[in-house]
């Protein structure tokens, strides 16, 4: 099981990023909410602002190319293996700082990786 990092959790159950952390977990995936509200999604705390986590194998964005900015040292600082980059979340210029640290970058739906078996 991979643990994900999902950047721009919410507590709204009609977003994305809500149903990516509660199906990544039913998967079984460890998973790390950050978002900028606090609460819960299927009983898992969102944490705020920059959280330290060891072992993360996967981030994957939910946050436009403008407010990833302020988190780009933060995430790179996680050594990720790979970062998804979420429809509407495409960022050619953390895409190309990941790349240069190794970090696989996949531009694509968590949610349909996830139902078709390629997460």
């Amino acid at each position: 099981m991979k643990k994900t990092l999902v950047l721009g959790a919410t507590t709204n159950p009609a977003r994305y990023a809500y149903l990516a952390v509660q199906r990544l977990s039913q998967k079984g995936h460890e998973v790390v909410p950050v978002g900028i509200k606090t609460g819960k999604i299927n009983g898992i705390p969102i944490m705020q602002g920059r959280p330290e986590v060891e072992d993360v194998d996967t981030i994957t964005l939910y946050l436009g190319a403008e407010r990833q900015r302020e988190y780009y040292d933060y995430l790179l600082s996680l050594k990720p293996k790979r970062i998804i980059f979420n429809p509407g979340a495409e960022n050619p210029e953390l895409a190309e700082l990941a790349e240069k640290q190794k970090i696989e970058v996949v531009e694509g739906c968590t949610l349909v990786m996830l139902s078709v078996g390629t997460y």
